[in-house]
C-alpha cells in the first residue's frame, strides 16, 4: 500500500511556525491581522459589487443616449423632407397656369408640420444630452468605487505581508490603505 506524503512549502512552514508561536506565547497579533483582513475582504466585496453596478448603469445610460440621438436624427431627417416639399410647393406656386392657391396651402402646411417636427427633434436631443450626463456621472462613480477597491486590495496585501514579517509599521500602512479605501468608498456613495 502506497502512503501519501505531503511536503509543505517553506511559506506554509513559516506560517505554521508563526501561528504556533503566537498561540503559545499569548500573542494575538496574527489573530488581529486575520480579523482585519476578513473585514477588509468583506468591504472589498461590497466595493466590487458597487463598482460593477455603477459601470453597468453608465453603459445602460449611454445606450439610452444613443437611442435618443438616433431618434432625434430621424426627426431631423423628417424635418428636411418636409423642408424639401415646402420648397417644391413654393416653387410650384410661381409656375404659370397652375393652381397657385393649392401649392400655397401645401407650403403653409409643410411649414407648420416642420415646426412640430423641429420641436420633437430638439426635445429628443435634450433627452439624449440628459442620458449622456447621467452616464458620465455613473462612470465617475464607477471610477471612485474602483479606486476604493484598489486601495482595499492594497490593504489586504499589506496585511498579508504584515502577518509574515510581523512589522508594526506595515500594519499601520495596511490600516491606512484600508482607511483611504473607506474614504474613497464614502465619496463614491455620495457621488463626489
Amino acid at each position: 500500500m502506497a502512503e501519501e506524503f505531503e511536503v509543505p512549502s517553506p511559506h506554509e512552514q513559516h506560517l505554521e511556525h508563526v501561528t504556533e508561536h503566537a498561540h503559545g506565547s499569548g500573542d494575538n497579533f496574527a489573530g488581529k491581522i486575520a480579523v482585519m483582513t476578513a473585514i477588509m475582504a468583506t468591504i472589498g466585496a461590497l466595493f466590487s459589487y458597487q463598482a460593477g453596478s455603477s459601470e453597468s448603469m453608465a453603459a445602460m445610460n449611454k445606450n439610452n443616449a444613443a437611442i435618443k440621438k438616433t431618434e432625434a436624427s430621424n426627426q431631423w431627417n423628417y424635418y428636411q423632407a418636409k423642408s424639401s416639399r415646402q420648397n417644391l410647393a413654393e416653387l410650384a406656386e410661381t409656375i404659370p397656369g397652375v393652381d397657385a392657391a393649392k401649392y400655397t396651402a401645401a407650403a403653409e402646411r409643410y411649414k407648420s408640420e416642420k415646426e412640430v417636427i423641429r420641436k420633437q427633434a430638439e426635445a429628443l436631443e435634450e433627452e439624449s444630452k440628459q442620458w449622456d450626463e447621467l452616464s458620465e456621472a455613473n462612470l465617475h462613480q464607477h471610477h471612485r468605487w474602483a479606486q476604493a477597491m484598489t486601495a482595499i486590495q492594497i490593504a489586504i496585501s499589506m496585511a498579508a505581508i504584515t502577518l509574515l514579517t510581523r512589522k508594526e509599521w506595515l500594519k499601520r500602512v495596511s490600516y491606512s490603505a484600508a482607511g483611504i479605501s473607506v474614504v474613497l468608498g464614502a465619496l463614491a456613495a455620495l457621488h463626489i
